[in-house]
């Protein structure tokens, strides 16, 4: 499936959730299923990268109100947290890369991320990352509510369970209309 990034069809990879300690109560059943999907996101990212696809980083803060963005890399970074392995796969580049800090589980809700994709002329969404069945899947939602063009890459999100996880990618198809071939298939073209 070829994704078009001409003028008329801009595309943005988000990666959603996957910047974080894994510090919380059954995390260990979702970091099984995210350090494949990492791997997949990073591979992905790279031909984003060489496609000249923006890469969008959308997380939660956690509650922590005063947090911002590159504090959490950090901390992820420099402590031996679980999810530190993932955050160094996926370390983002902070002079490319764009971040987005969101209080809830839609990436869309309380955030500045559709006045960013605005700004990019973005129409198409790439949508990775943890957890499928929340917040990749509320982000998905609210992506065609407000008229994007969705693709979720089956191999590059992850939830609790693989059994969660295909329900919502399921859901994601039929509702949202969300394309889920996965990403070795996707053909990114190059500008």
């Amino acid at each position: 499936m070829e994704l078009s990034n001409s003028s008329n069809n801009r595309t943005a990879l988000l990666i959603i959730d996957m910047i974080s300690d894994f510090e919380f109560e059954d995390s260990e059943l979702l970091i099984k299923h995210a350090m494949p999907v990492a791997k997949n996101i990073a591979a992905l990212k790279k031909r984003a990268n060489e496609a000249h696809i923006p890469v969008i980083y959308v997380n939660d803060n956690y509650g922590k109100w005063q947090s911002d963005f590159r504090h959490l890399v950090a901390h992820c970074l420099e402590h031996d947290v679980k999810g530190r392995p993932i955050v160094e796969i996926l370390h983002p580049d902070e002079e490319k890369d764009y971040f987005v800090l969101k209080p809830k589980f839609s990436g869309f809700f309380a955030t500045p991320l559709n006045l960013l994709l605005e700004h990019l002329n973005v129409d198409t969404l790439i949508l990775t990352g943890v957890a499928g069945n929340m917040c990749v899947l509320f982000t998905a939602n609210d992506a065609y509510m407000h008229d994007y063009k969705i693709y979720v890459p089956s191999d590059c999100t992850g939830s609790n369970t693989a059994e969660a996880n295909t329900e919502a990618l399921h859901l994601m198809q039929n509702v949202a209309k969300a394309d889920i071939t996965p990403s070795v298939d996707l053909d990114l073209p190059l500008k």
